[in-house]
């Protein structure tokens, strides 16, 4: 890492420290047409991700761009409202200084969430799936680049990349909401466009039970430097070719939305255990 990376998450840090002195150790990033999980914090401090240096704003539908501190059930977590995409244009650095300063605000556990496409019929849209492994197909990663110590070591173990314990609780917590939950392993494409059938094929054969193009460059720059992570995909559509119909961003987040109210149940509990 560069000193001018070094002086942005401590600028970035401070920025947010000024307005959020009593950070909280958890925080979750909402994916597309998940925005509307903050609304049911108390309390809650908004700061826009332009007030934050670091912070670069998504240019996707679906993703606000603020981070906000508040109360969930009686427990204080930071959401992450939106995130930017490497197929935005964004390099390694952009979407690892985010992490980074939440780091240094004293983040101990990461909730990734994400819309996500299905590659079989068991994973039809709607369905919550915990993400138990990933698989990098981008030839992209974040941790590219000089090394930064302080926050983890040059070759990151990624034998536990989603969290064991993390994953029972996330489990418990499905059974005492009522709240069905899949578990899958998670692919990462750099998109924008999605996917043709033969890729979609070629995935399943690879092991793949979910497609998407985020959370994966989060997970590598989180676990880089320590931080336990949880990943939960909603499941909009089916891969081009299972079924025969055409694939939209307003689909995506039309279905992400309503199987958010869903996800937030959970997310009530699993949050309480953590």
């Amino acid at each position: 890492m560069t000193q001018d990376s070094s002086a942005l998450i401590a600028s970035g840090a401070q920025a947010v420290q000024a307005r959020i002195p009593d950070f909280p150790k958890t925080a979750i990033v909402l994916g597309s047409g998940l925005g509307g999980f903050a609304k049911g914090l108390v309390d809650a401090t908004t700061v826009p991700y332009g007030d934050i240096p670091g912070f670069s704003r998504s240019t996707v539908v679906g993703h606000s761009g603020n981070l906000i501190a508040g109360t969930l059930e009686g427990k204080r977590i930071a959401v992450m409202q939106g995130r930017i995409h490497t197929y935005e244009g964004h390099g390694g650095a952009a979407i690892a200084t985010p992490i980074r300063i939440l780091k240094r605000l004293g983040v101990e556990t990461l909730i990734l969430t994400n819309a996500a496409g299905g590659l079989n019929l068991d994973l039809g849209p709607g369905s919550i799936v915990m993400i138990e492994d990933h698989i990098n197909f981008s030839g992209f990663n974040p941790l590219i680049g000089p090394n930064d110590d302080s926050f983890g070591p040059r070759f990151p173990d990624m034998s536990d990349p989603y969290d064991r314990e993390l994953r029972a609780k996330l489990e418990a917590a499905a059974a005492v909401a009522g709240v069905a939950i899949k578990k899958g392993v998670y692919i990462f494409v750099l998109g924008p466009n999605f996917e043709t059938a033969a890729e979609i094929r070629m995935f399943a054969k690879l092991g793949a039970d979910l497609v998407g193009m985020s959370t994966v460059p989060e997970c590598l720059v989180a676990r880089h430097a320590g931080m336990k992570v949880a990943g939960i995909s909603i499941v909009t559509n089916y891969g081009t070719g299972i079924k025969s119909t055409q694939q939209t961003h307003e689909e995506t987040l039309a279905t992400a939305e309503q199987a958010g109210q869903r996800l937030e149940q959970l997310l009530r509990v699993f949050v309480q255990r953590i």
